[in-house]
């Protein structure tokens, strides 16, 4: 399997380089991709720098690293443009297109197109996001009103990343709650989640998989065990089926896929 570098450059935080790229490399299964991220490139010497990590992963590789840029300085992106990677330069692809059929110039400012501290978008997502952080692994129940959708599944099953991926992406208000061993064996959902039925969504997990997430933990435990693991899955997915909750396996897909499953099964509202 060869190796590519791929470089996600943005004068922001590179939310939608990423996404381009993270939709796209997938598709080239042969290929293996060592990712550099480097937001907030804003100034010459930023890209200057910038250009220095890909001549130099070019020199490396023998191949040119790609570049996802979304780069809105026309100078700082000339400077990106004249490194030693293939540019897929996302800006100047598709505005000047899209200028023509909407028969209008775009403001093209510097950060126009990315989050700002006083951007409408912006505030949703941060309040996404903490209401992800403070509702995590049932810390704080009292909460779930307010949620869109509440995670459920055996601890290490991805709850946690996935609720802030679609808070941060997608400025969804979402909690989860980690299944103990006392709601697997009476194979009931605790008091706290009853009310809140139509909100759940379950994530399993392949029970070698989860092993070995636990086993990096807790080495050598009873948690991380083989047979706990089985059990709990088991048990898990025998609550999700008598209960009618969906679900979705975590183990062979992407946090994205996750996210995009859960929000056309719960029929979600993306606020960003």
């Amino acid at each position: 399997m060869s190796t590519r570098y791929a470089f996600y450059i943005s004068d922001s935080t590179g939310i939608t380089s990423q996404t381009l790229g993270n939709a796209l490399l997938p598709l080239f299964k042969e290929t293996k991709f060592h990712k550099i991220h480097l937001p907030y490139t804003d100034s010459v010497a930023k890209a200057d720098e910038a250009v220095r990590q890909i001549n130099e992963a070019a020199i490396k590789s023998g191949e040119k690293p790609l570049i996802f840029d979304t780069i809105m300085n026309p100078e700082i992106r000339d400077r990106i443009a004249a490194s030693n990677g293939f540019l897929m330069d996302i800006i100047g692809t598709f505005l000047p297109a899209l200028e023509k059929e909407l028969g209008a110039v775009s403001s093209y400012q510097v950060g126009q197109s990315h989050d700002n501290p006083t951007d409408e978008r912006a505030l949703i997502r941060m309040d996404a996001v903490n209401f992800a952080l403070e509702n995590d692994d049932g810390a704080k129940t009292k909460y779930y009103p307010g949620a869109d959708v509440i995670l459920i599944g055996v601890s290490r099953s991805a709850k946690t990343p996935t609720c802030l991926y679609i808070a941060m992406q997608h400025g969804i208000f979402a909690a989860n709650y980690p299944l103990t061993e006392e709601d697997l064996e009476k194979g009931e959902l605790p008091k706290s989640l009853r009310e809140f039925k139509g909100k759940l969504f379950g994530l399993s997990i392949d029970p070698p998989r989860l092993a070995s997430i636990r086993e990096q933990r807790r080495a050598d435990s009873r948690y991380a065990s083989m047979k706990q693991c089985e059990w709990e899955v088991k048990e898990a997915l025998f609550m999700y089926r008598k209960l009618g909750i969906p679900w979705v396996d975590t183990t062979a897909i992407s946090v994205e896929e996750i996210a995009t499953r859960i929000i056309m099964t719960k029929n979600l509202q993306r606020r960003v």
